[in-house]
């Protein structure tokens, strides 16, 4: 099997759904000092840990959208800060090195959402609606 393929553990699962708790509640506490991150809210909507547990990516977008840049600037200066706290929250040997990412999913949810409801979709759904189930007067014939 190629390398990178295989699916996350459960392991893998557990402790990146144990960090992405960790670290919501460390943002929500806002006790950072960065400009960039005072006072805006972040969500954590997911965190992907490497098989060896070692790396975490973690997965943020502003609440209620906005640049994301300037978040993702602010989360890498406060990465020792966020180990820190995550070390005294989660029950782990070592605490995994952070890598942050914005999460495009829900941009990618609204383009395909567009998509499916353009008219030319619609009409095309439609259209083949009705000669998967023709109305009850045709013959089908």
């Amino acid at each position: 099997m190629p390398r990178g393929t295989k699916p996350p553990s459960q392991r893998q699962l557990r402790v990146g759904e144990e960090l992405r708790h960790a670290i919501a509640m460390v943002i929500e506490r806002g006790e950072f000092r960065d400009p960039d991150l005072q006072g805006r809210p972040i969500t954590v909507t997911e965190v992907r840990v490497s098989p060896d547990l070692r790396n975490a990516t973690v997965f943020v977008v502003p609440l209620g959208g906005g640049e994301v840049q300037p978040i993702l600037d602010g989360l890498k200066r406060a990465k020792a800060f966020l180990r820190h706290e995550i070390s005294r929250m989660v029950q782990l040997r070592a605490v995994p090195d952070l890598w942050f990412q914005p999460d495009t999913t829900f941009d990618t949810a609204s383009r395909i959402d567009a998509v499916l409801n353009s008219p030319e979709v619609r009409r095309d759904i439609e259209h083949r609606s009705e000669e998967d189930f023709p109305s009850e007067g045709d013959d089908g014939e």
